[in-house]
Parts: C-alpha cells; sequence; structure tokens
C-alpha cells in the first residue's frame, strides 16, 4: 500500500466510477482496477462494490476513505510546509465561495495574491453556504467564505467583510424614484426569492424577523438559484428581490436598476472567513487568509 494507491481509490469513490476515476487522475481504467485489486488484496476485504453503473464504498472502504483523505491531505501540508520553509511558496490551495463572494469578492483577492506567489494553484468552488460548509467538512476545500453564520460545531467563522444589501427594482418601477420604502409595503410586491441554502435569503429572512415583519406573507412567485438569475428577472420585470449593492454596482450605473433602502430593516450583513475546527491549516491557506484580513 502506498499513498498513491490510495489516491486513486479515493477518485473512484468520490467520482462512483472506476472510468470516472480514471479520466480524472489520467490513468488507463485497467491500470486503476489493477491498483484497487492490490489493495483489497493488501486488507483481505472488498473494498468497492460495483452497483451496475455505480461504484460504491463497502464498510471497510468507508473506513479507509476516511483515513485516506487523512493521509492524503498530510501529504499536501508536509509538502507545502517544507516548500514554505525553503522560500518556495507553492502547492494547491481549495476555495469555496457562496454566490457573491464567489462572484465579486474571492476574484478580486486571487490576481493580487496569484501574483505574490505564482507556484500556487488555485481552485475556486461556488455553491449556496450550506453546500460549502459541507465541502469544507469533507475536506474538498479548505477555506471558504460564505454570506451566513453557521451553527456547526465542526465549522468556525471569523467576520471579514461587512456587506450592504439593498431593495433592487427595475429603473421603470413605481418605486424608482425614492430613495426608500417602508418594510410592510414589500408585500404588495411579487417578490423573486433564492434557494434555501442561500446565505443572502437567510440574512433576508432573520432581518424581516428582526423587524417584526412575518417573512411568510412574502408573495414569492419564483424561486432562483442564483445572483446572477436573480438579476436577470428583475430586469424582465419577473419581481423585485434583496441583494447586495456588490452584484448590482454595474446595472445601477448604466441605470438599469435602482437600489432602494428599506426603513425598519437592517440589511447589513457579513461575509465570513469559514473553516473546519478539525482541520490543520495549511501554510498556503494561512497565508491567504492574512492577504484577505489585509486587503479587504
Amino acid at each position: 500500500m502506498d499513498l498513491w494507491q490510495l489516491q486513486i481509490f479515493v477518485s473512484v469513490v468520490e467520482n462512483k466510477s472506476f472510468s470516472k476515476a480514471s479520466g480524472a487522475i489520467n490513468l488507463s481504467q485497467p491500470t486503476v482496477s489493477s491498483h484497487i485489486k492490490e489493495l483489497e488484496e493488501y486488507f483481505q476485504c472488498r473494498l468497492l462494490d460495483r452497483l451496475g453503473k455505480i461504484t460504491e464504498p463497502t464498510k471497510a472502504g468507508e473506513i479507509l476513505y476516511h483515513y485516506s483523505k487523512k493521509l492524503l491531505t498530510l501529504r499536501d501540508q508536509a509538502e507545502s510546509a517544507l516548500h514554505d520553509f525553503l522560500g518556495r511558496t507553492k502547492g494547491d490551495l481549495f476555495i469555496g465561495g457562496s454566490t457573491i463572494p464567489s462572484g465579486y469578492i474571492i476574484p478580486r483577492l486571487i490576481g493580487p495574491f496569484s501574483k505574490l506567489y505564482p507556484d500556487i494553484f488555485i481552485e475556486l468552488a461556488t455553491g449556496d453556504t450550506l453546500q460549502i460548509v459541507q465541502e469544507i467538512k469533507k475536506g474538498n476545500i479548505e477555506i471558504g467564505i460564505v454570506g451566513a453564520k453557521i451553527d456547526d460545531p465542526q465549522i468556525i467563522q471569523e467576520r471579514l467583510m461587512t456587506d450592504e444589501m439593498k431593495l433592487i427594482v427595475p429603473s421603470t418601477h413605481k418605486w424608482a424614484d425614492k430613495g426608500f420604502v417602508d418594510g410592510s409595503i414589500l408585500f404588495e410586491e411579487s417578490f423573486i426569492a433564492r434557494e434555501k441554502g442561500s446565505g443572502t435569503w437567510q440574512s433576508i429572512i432573520k432581518s424581516m424577523e428582526d423587524a417584526g415583519l412575518k417573512s411568510k406573507n412574502i408573495k414569492t412567485t419564483v424561486t432562483m438559484g442564483n445572483t446572477v438569475s436573480v438579476i436577470q428577472g428583475i430586469l424582465n420585470h419577473v419581481g423585485i428581490s434583496i441583494l447586495s449593492t456588490v452584484a448590482v454596482q454595474d446595472d445601477i450605473d448604466k441605470g438599469r436598476l435602482k437600489a432602494l433602502s428599506v426603513r425598519g430593516l437592517d440589511l447589513t450583513r457579513f461575509f465570513y472567513l469559514t473553516l473546519s475546527k478539525k482541520r490543520t491549516l495549511s501554510p498556503i491557506c494561512k497565508k491567504f487568509i492574512d492577504f484577505a484580513k489585509r486587503s479587504l
């Protein structure tokens, strides 16, 4: 048994397929099968069940997968630490971001960070807050930046920056010339909602409930899975919504959308650095965190 075999095994488990795993790690399928066979002979038990087109780990395979992930992470951390000690900062950094951070904040950080450390490979994953947290817990992402506070004993979070949200309406809307509206009249208009895992939507609902407004009375005619879709929905008069001004600044500047304050609602929220409580940070991740704190 060696680390390379464990990496192949992890790829098969995560891809749920020998053929997909072979493509992911650039090996032939017979070679992948041969390595898995050697692992099963080493442990003298079956590690994977082939269930038609899907491959799933056995109970023994689940145990091996759990420890394989730890060993591979430790390998990466060892390589990163030694490169850092020798003055050659290099390695991989896997970052996750919910919609606004991944679209508008993290890219602003990656550019100058990559210039400082050109030998670092960065991969950015996008999802809603809950999806990013799950990937952090699995070890697939080392650091996340998300828009909601999560109550999870396996996760630690730290405020990174403040975000201002406002009511966004088309420039032709009857409220477009107002600087603000009362929170109570939001229920008069059709609203575009975000998916339940969205940090933006969680913040909106909390703000309404804190202000004594019953969020269940919002006329949510449509739910959309990302901010770009919501913006297009507003532009095409599907409904109105509350969004981060960071995401709509270009449309506001061009006069297509208007941003209004909502009296009675505190629409200030925060973006959070989000990490696993159980995992040791790589030197690269620590450098990125320090850079993000200085830059934002």
